[in-house]
């Protein structure tokens, strides 16, 4: 790979995204959320062969594999020295923390309770957005965060009876670090391209994900199934990679606030996943709580930041 100083590093414009269609941006950032709706039911088949720390550790090497290989196959220089400590925002957030809360969080909660659950990930990532970037998304735009926000959090307490279990928690820390991750990840796209922004954060977990790999592996039984290893091979390349390259292109097209309101669908998505793919069944309120999504979803997007 060629290397790349922070002396002679190409002004941001010439490798960033801001200037493609919103209409592209708006796109590729759906195109993620379908990829990310799929990953808790993915997680669950995958949980029926591996244990929980070695189906994370194992996505983690795949998806980093294949990363290297396309950074390697374009001959991507190496970030400047001033992105790193981003790259390990996003390494921590998405590629760590995320995976491993949730797929604890699956040991117990259904992919249904769980979808809902991080549901709240939109307004999180906004939250995060505005602290950390300054955004000052309009009152408008707030207001239809919150009242998405608020249907699922209603759909939860309604699907939960109210109570709060071990699984809740984890989910609700995972929401934490995936929203610091996307945010991060968010920046750094509009100054490199997407795909590599995800790519050497991958890359960048090698020396932790490949020894407890290995320690995972030695200690937890694998029960190589159709769906334990269809499930470890989509959250390895389709969640883990492919979803991440279109969301941060996606989100730097379109802004972060804008971006992470389009994943108020996705817990909607992964319930219609789970009654295809898991047997799960739908409750009476999921129509009326996609309706209510999906018309916070169009005034989010057209609510002016």
């Amino acid at each position: 790979m060629k290397t790349q100083s922070s002396a002679i590093a190409p002004p941001p414009i010439a490798v960033s995204t801001p200037a493609a269609p919103r209409s592209a941006g708006t796109l590729q950032a759906a195109l993620g959320v379908v990829a990310f709706s799929l990953t808790f039911p993915a997680t669950a088949w995958g949980l029926e062969g591996f244990g929980p720390w070695s189906l994370v550790a194992v996505r983690s090497v795949l998806a980093a594999l294949i990363a290297g290989g396309c950074l390697l196959a374009v001959g991507a220089p190496v970030p400047a020295r001033r992105h790193w400590a981003g790259l390990a925002v996003v390494a921590a957030g998405v590629v760590i923390g995320f995976p491993m809360l949730t797929t604890l969080a699956l040991r117990t909660s259904t992919t249904a309770h769980a979808a809902v659950v991080v549901g709240l990930l939109p307004l999180t990532t906004a939250l995060f957005s505005a602290l950390r970037m300054g955004t000052r998304p309009s009152r408008t735009f707030w207001l239809a965060a919150l009242a998405g926000a608020g249907a699922v959090v209603a759909f939860t307490v309604q699907q939960s009876g109210g109570a709060l279990s071990t699984a809740d928690l984890y989910l609700f820390g995972a929401l934490l670090v995936c929203a610091a991750g996307y945010t991060e990840g968010g920046r750094l796209a509009r100054v490199m391209p997407g795909w590599q922004v995800i790519g050497w954060a991958l890359v960048l977990c090698l020396p932790l994900s490949v020894p407890a790999a290995a320690v995972a592996l030695a200690y937890e039984p694998v029960a190589l199934t159709g769906h334990s290893v269809a499930g470890l091979l989509w959250v390895a390349a389709g969640s883990q990679f492919l979803g991440l390259v279109v969301w941060y292109r996606g989100m730097a097209a379109i802004g972060i606030p804008k971006a992470s309101q389009l994943q108020l669908a996705q817990p909607l998505l992964t319930l219609v996943w789970s009654v295809l793919l898991l047997g799960e069944h739908l409750t009476p309120a999921a129509p009326l709580t996609a309706a209510a999504v999906l018309v916070c979803i169009a005034v989010t997007q057209r609510a002016r930041g």
